[in-house]
C-alpha cells in the first residue's frame, strides 16, 4: 500500500491506495517486492519511514510512507538523499538498498544486506561447483537467447557459436537501419572514439547490464559466479545481460544510432539511456529477469521472499 500523508485540520492524516498497476503513484513497484523512487529525501518520522519529493514522473509533489516492511528492494535514484536512521530501520527489517540512474539504467551500489533466504545462493553454489550441472546452466542459457538447444558441450565450442549469432545480429541490425558497419570495436581507454554505432552498443549494454544487476542482488544470487562469463568479479550479471543482447541490448542501440544520425542535436547516451528504460517499464524487464534467474537456478520461489 501507498500512505499519502495529508493535513487534517491541523493534524495529519493518510490516504491508502494500491502501489504499482492502480494508482502507478509509485513506478517500477514490481511484484518482486522492488520500490524506487528518485528525488527527494527518505527520513523516519513516528518510527515510519516517510518519502518527501518535489515530484517525479507520476509522482506529484508530496509526502508518501514507504511500505518497508513489505518490499525486498529500494530503489534510490538520482536526486535522492537517506538517513542514517533509515539504513538502521531497513537493516533491521533485511531490506536491501541500490543506488540507481534514472529509470534504473545504471547501478551505482551493491546492497550490503544478507539476503533473508538463502535457498537462491546455495542453488547458485550448487550447480556453479560442479562442471555437468555448470555446462548445463550455460546451455540453457544459449538455448534461451538462440531458441535452440545446441548440442555441444564444450563451452569453448559454444561460445564460438555464441560469436558467430551475434556477429549476424549486428550485421542484420545494421542492414535494418541503414548503418555503415565494420564490426564490433571498442577501445577501454577512449571510448568516445568509436564510431556511433558502437557507442550506442556500449550505452545500451551499460542500461541493461545495470537491470541484471538489480535483478541479481535483488534475489541474493551470487555476482562472481558466473556460467559463461567467469574471471569478472560481476560474471553472473553479464550473463544475465547477455540473455538479452540480441532482442534488446543490439536493436535498441542500432535503431538509437540511427535516429541520433537524423537528428545530430539529441544526445546518443540520453537517448539510449531513454529508449531502454522506456521498455524496461513496458516490458517489467527485472521482473522478467528474476524469474528467469530463478528458472536457471532451479528456485521456483523462496518460501520467505517479500512481495507487493
Amino acid at each position: 500500500m501507498i500512505f499519502v500523508r495529508f493535513e487534517v485540520d491541523g493534524g495529519v492524516g493518510f490516504l491508502t491506495g494500491r502501489l504499482g498497476v492502480e494508482t502507478a503513484r509509485i513506478p517500477h513497484k514490481s511484484r518482486h517486492g522492488l520500490l524506487w523512487v528518485e528525488r527527494g529525501t527518505i527520513g523516519i518520522e513516528d518510527g515510519c519511514l516517510i518519502f518527501k519529493t518535489s515530484g517525479f514522473g507520476d509522482i506529484p509533489p508530496g509526502e508518501y510512507g514507504i511500505p518497508h516492511q513489505g518490499i525486498s528492494t529500494l530503489l534510490m535514484g538520482p536526486g535522492t538523499s537517506i538517513s542514517h536512521d533509515v539504513l538502521r530501520v531497513l537493516n533491521g527489517h533485511g531490506t536491501s538498498i541500490l543506488a540507481v540512474g534514472s529509470g534504473g539504467v545504471r547501478i551505482y551500489s551493491a546492497p550490503p544486506l544478507i539476503p533473508d533466504n538463502s535457498s537462491i545462493a546455495r542453488s547458485h553454489a550448487t550447480l556453479w561447483s560442479d562442471l555437468p550441472s555448470r555446462t548445463f546452466v550455460a546451455r540453457k542459457m544459449f538455448a534461451l537467447r538462440f531458441g535452440e538447444v545446441f548440442p555441444h558441450r564444450n563451452l569453448n565450442v559454444l561460445r564460438g557459436i555464441e560469436g558467430g549469432r551475434i556477429k549476424k545480429v549486428y550485421e542484420i541490425q545494421a542492414g535494418k537501419y541503414r548503418i555503415p558497419w565494420n564490426g564490433r570495436r571498442f577501445d577501454r581507454a577512449n571510448p568516445e572514439k568509436s564510431d556511433l554505432a558502437n557507442q550506442a552498443i556500449n550505452h545500451s549494454a551499460t542500461a541493461v547490464y545495470a537491470f541484471s544487476a538489480i535483478a541479481v542482488y535483488s534475489v541474493g544470487a551470487i555476482p562472481q559466479l558466473g556460467f559463461i562469463h567467469e574471471s569478472s568479479g560481476d560474471a553472473f550479471c553479464l550473463d544475465v545481460a547477455d540473455l538479452y543482447r540480441a532482442t534488446i541490448t543490439v536493436p535498441i542501440a542500432f535503431e538509437c544510432a540511427r535516429f541520433t544520425m537524423d537528428h545530430p542535436e539529441v544526445s546518443l547516451e540520453r537517448h539510449v539511456r531513454h529508449e531502454i528504460n522506456k521498455l524496461a517499464r513496458k516490458q517489467s524487464l527485472v521482473d522478467e529477469m528474476i524469474d528467469r534467474i530463478k528458472g536457471l537456478l532451479n528456485v521456483d520461489d523462496y518460501s520467505d521472499h517479500k512481495g507487493c
